[in-house]
């Protein structure tokens, strides 16, 4: 029950996998959803996406917030509008345009040779407009200050590029890619090697650390879940959810109290099909997930990797699978 002296919120532990609408920042969207829970501590989100982009947001609760690397890392899945012909400061559609290119001779042999470059693992130059940070100073108010300095390119790694559809000056894409890709400098590369410019138009994040948008609930949905103001909770993804790809294996009491404490724990039988080093999900015989954990091969032990403080059984456990 909740704390009568402060009006505190039971914790809650796991992901709700958001669906953010355009128009709001990803803190924005993180805010609300402090308000709708009630929950105050040890909430966060899983990537920031620019106000103009809608899509995927998973944010985490509680124990989950110690596995948002896992999210973040994850693959991502975005459908962007680029518009062809107008190159502008923010390399989207709110920004000032800075110059105009003919696209109208464009063929989708020629978009499909521009993008060819960017997939694999390349280097990618971040927008004026983004919230990185420079000698302490973010990006964005340097840009807003009308400074613009150099940025370093960094490595992304872009898994496939598509065209879903072709129709100057409207072009639109299906990106892949993995973390700290800005599709609106890939729409501004693009747009600068075909020569005519171009800008993000619409931005969706379709996929995020294995959250698709299918699946994903808006601020609304979850301000009228119902069942009184916990409601939102049955829209609650377990802790382990984000770690379903790694195998699994069960513990003992004894070896459970070992592993609660942080200390390594021992199966008294190889585990053959382990390789050195592999991450494993760990639970207790009633399926409650316990830990992350590290299989040493030569001792033939479990060293954890996080340990997590959950009580109820979860749906992936080994048994359960």
């Amino acid at each position: 029950m909740a704390d009568a002296r402060t009006n505190a919120k039971p914790a809650a532990n796991g992901f709700i996998n958001l669906f953010k609408p355009p128009g709001i920042t990803s803190m924005d969207a993180l805010r609300r959803i402090k308000r709708i829970t009630g929950q105050r501590q040890k909430v966060g989100h899983g990537g920031t996406m620019d106000p103009l982009a809608r899509g995927v947001l998973p944010v985490c609760f509680g124990q989950a917030t110690r596995l948002m690397d896992y999210v973040t890392g994850g693959l991502k899945r975005y459908r962007v509008e680029v518009a062809l012909g107008v190159t502008t400061t923010t390399y989207d559609a709110e920004g000032e345009v800075v110059k105009t290119g003919d696209c109208q001779g464009l063929t989708e042999a020629m978009v499909e040779e521009s993008l060819r470059p960017w997939i694999g693992l390349v280097k990618q130059t971040p927008p004026m407009y983004s919230a990185i940070k420079i000698d302490g100073k973010r990006l964005y108010k340097l840009a807003r200050a009308g400074i613009e300095v150099e940025r370093e390119a960094r490595p992304v790694e872009i898994h496939d590029i598509k065209i879903m559809e072709f129709a100057p000056p409207k072009l639109v894409l299906e990106v892949e890619c993995g973390r700290g890709t800005y599709m609106r400098s890939l729409a501004h590369d693009v747009g600068e090697a075909l020569g005519c410019g171009g800008h993000v138009a619409d931005l969706v994040r379709l996929l995020c650390g294995g959250f698709p948008a299918e699946e994903s609930v808006t601020l609304e949905q979850l301000e009228d879940a119902g069942d009184g103001p916990d409601g939102w909770r049955k829209n609650l993804f377990p802790v382990d959810w984000v770690l379903r790809g790694l195998k699994s294996v069960t513990l003992g009491q004894q070896a459970e109290e070992y592993l609660r404490h942080g200390q390594a724990v021992t199966l008294g039988r190889p585990e053959l099909d382990a390789g050195y080093l592999e991450e494993y999900r760990a639970y207790n015989s009633e399926g409650v997930f316990l830990a992350l954990v590290r299989y040493d091969r030569p001792a033939n032990s479990w060293q954890p990797v996080k340990v997590f403080q959950t009580d109820s059984p979860s749906p992936y456990a080994p048994a359960s699978v």
